[in-house]
């Protein structure tokens, strides 16, 4: 079989796989089917770029499984309109993902190389509506709020406030919260034009730690 025909095979199989578990948001199914994941694995993961696991990147992270970045986008609720804050860029796939769907993406990454690599293949991709920022995620971006969903791809203990300070009336946050060594649940949280919080517990998950402030090295 022909590499290009492997490939339209592999994607596909992975289309499916998304569906049998649960993922029923045309929006999302399409941009996870136009975003090449491929890209955005170490490159002795690009055999197993659309296996339905967590695979390792550079500084200790990882790049989620195409299930759980199909699940929280979902859950997001992302609109054309919607401006989305990413914290944790890792590789770049998730905010890829929600470019796709979104008017805007901006995403922190505590490690700088992890931040500039993320920005260099995004550009390179032609994502021009996502801004990469190195920064401490714990505090968000300030400076750009409010925005109309902000999802967190890695592990709090607790909700940080900065976040739920710049999320705009009407906007959802989705975050996996729960101790390091403990059980996680992915949470979505809503919130209402008087600042009130609707929270939803959904399904136990297991990511890296959300750590303060920015990375000295790397």
């Amino acid at each position: 079989m022909a590499a290009d025909q492997a490939g339209d095979v592999e994607r596909m199989g992975f289309q499916l796989a998304l569906r049998r578990r649960g993922i029923s948001d045309q929006a999302v199914l399409r941009a996870m089917d136009e975003v090449p994941r491929e890209y955005f694995v170490a490159p002795g993961f690009t055999d197993s770029a659309y296996a339905d696991q967590a695979l390792p990147i550079a500084c200790g992270q990882t790049i989620s499984q195409p299930y759980v970045v199909g699940y929280m986008t979902e859950q997001l609720e992302v609109a054309p309109t919607h401006r989305v804050l990413e914290i944790g860029t890792g590789s770049g796939y998730q905010a890829a993902v929600l470019s796709r769907i979104a008017r805007e993406v901006v995403s922190i990454e505590r490690y700088r190389t992890l931040a500039d690599v993320a920005r260099e293949r995004l550009k390179t991709l032609g994502y021009s509506n996502v801004t990469i920022l190195a920064g401490d995620g714990f505090l968000g971006a300030p400076q750009l709020a409010p925005f109309d969903r902000i999802i967190v791809t890695a592990a709090a203990e607790e909700i940080p406030e900065a976040l739920i300070e710049q999320l705009g009336a009407g906007g959802k946050l989705v975050l996996p919260l729960g101790p390091r060594n403990g059980t996680q649940y992915i949470v979505k949280l809503t919130k209402a034009a008087d600042g009130t919080l609707t929270r939803e517990d959904l399904i136990a998950v297991r990511f890296v730690p959300l750590l303060p402030g920015q990375a000295r090295e790397l």
